[in-house]
């Protein structure tokens, strides 16, 4: 694998033939002067002390090229032992640079005190609190739900949720349910509107239907009967139960109402203590379970969720954006207002970092390694020659320079010396 070259590497690339030509310029120039200090050496002392500093800092020039060439490839390509280190041993500095990470920045106690430092908390909230930042914040959220919702395998979430209704369905008691319903229905009033409803209803069905009525009676009454006496008898049956209806709607009190109201809480507590009709509710509720219908209500749940989040996860004007995006917005505000919110995000953050840095730190560690090896040799010495190589070129610049002072002074003492 060849290490990825980027645009910043190219850049690097740049300043690093910069710096080879001005190295090599040096050379080339204590070669230049070294060759004109030969020639004119017996015309005087002076150019005796040119000659000792420049033949030195050539020594120093190429000495140090050898030392920074030596580290990325073989010098003039001659296999010499101990060169190209970079290329041959990269497994092993990738492993030497895995353990260096992970000893000395994959701890709790550093990355601790940067985050205790960092102020966490503050900053997120001072983030959180301006709107556009907000949205953005919102967008993204919505964005991965968006893309989560898409890639979730449908069939076992319809699997998966309508196992979680149906247990739910089946842990709840219905008999006592329908019970408690009932209580609550009566001490709220709403069976007074029910039977209001119910007697008027009566009322009009027996207005609606008095001809049918009055003509039934005609074929129950026996023949001999005359008509006048059926009429005053069906008028008189049908005016006192008319009575009677607007009687019990006109009166909140009336016993019929009240022996309504008492026989329904009657029936309430039967449901919620009476085994059979305990049993009974079980028995209804397992079959409207079965039921095709039910069944396939609950197998719809997921896909009716599902479009209902994926429409309104797909635009950043949905209702759902705003609300993230406003409960973010409020998150941040108080962030930045309450510094007890604050610590305790901090601590968060510390302990989240802690337990990635307890379990997976070694991940880092065998991240580097495996990247490297990798890596093939050379694009490998390539990579880390342009991220250091331009600093190393000041070694063969300040080795001419340095070699060539040391050749003069060697050359003064013993002069001095000599004579």
């Amino acid at each position: 694998m060849i290490a990825t070259t980027t645009e910043a590497d190219l850049e690097r690339a740049v300043a690093l033939r910069k710096m080879k030509l001005i190295a090599l310029a040096l050379l080339l120039t204590a070669a230049t002067i070294y060759v004109i200090a030969r020639v004119f050496e017996d015309q005087g002392a002076a150019w005796g002390y040119i000659r000792a500093f420049s033949e030195a800092a050539m020594v120093g020039a190429l000495a140090d090229w050898f030392a920074v060439t030596a580290l990325f490839r073989h010098p003039l390509g001659i296999p010499i032992p101990h060169t190209a280190i970079i290329p041959t041993r990269k497994d092993a500095l990738g492993r030497s640079l895995g353990e260096f990470v992970e000893t000395n920045f994959m701890s709790k106690d550093v990355l601790g005190e940067r985050i205790s430092g960092a102020h966490v908390g503050l900053r997120l909230g001072t983030w959180l609190a301006d709107d556009a930042n907000a949205g953005r914040a919102s967008k993204a959220i919505v964005d991965v739900v968006h893309g989560a919702i898409e890639v979730v395998d449908d069939k076992e979430v319809e699997e998966g949720l309508a196992r979680i209704v149906e247990g739910r369905i089946r842990a709840i008691a219905v008999a006592p349910l329908l019970g408690r319903a009932i209580d609550v229905g009566v001490q709220n009033g709403y069976h007074v509107r029910l039977l209001d409803a119910i007697f008027a209803g009566l009322q009009g069905f027996l207005a609606e239907n008095r001809s049918t009525f009055r003509e039934r009676l005609t074929h129950e009454s026996p023949w001999w009967v005359p008509e006048v006496i059926d009429n005053r008898i069906f008028d008189k049956i049908y005016d006192g139960v008319d009575r009677f209806l607007l009687d019990v709607r006109a009166e909140p009190d009336h016993e019929v109402r009240i022996s309504i109201a008492n026989r329904t809480l009657a029936f309430a507590e039967r449901l919620r203590t009476d085994p059979e009709l305990l049993a009974k509710g079980e028995e209804i509720k397992e079959e409207v379970l079965a039921h095709p219908d039910m069944q396939a209500w609950v197998t719809s749940l997921w896909g009716e969720t599902k479009q209902a989040l994926l429409e309104s996860t797909s635009s950043a004007d949905s209702e759902i954006n705003r609300r993230i995006a406003g409960a973010l917005q409020r998150l941040g505000e108080r962030l930045h207002d309450e510094p007890e919110l604050q610590a305790k995000v901090d601590r968060w953050v510390a302990q989240a970092v802690g337990y990635l840095i307890d379990n997976y730190k070694t991940e880092v560690s065998a991240l580097i390694e495996s990247t490297i090896e990798r890596w093939d040799g050379e694009s490998t010495s390539r990579k880390i020659e342009l991220q250091v190589g331009r600093d190393l070129q000041f070694i063969r610049i300040n080795g001419t320079v340095v070699g060539g002072l040391a050749g003069l002074l060697i050359y003064t003492v013993t002069e001095l010396l000599l004579k």
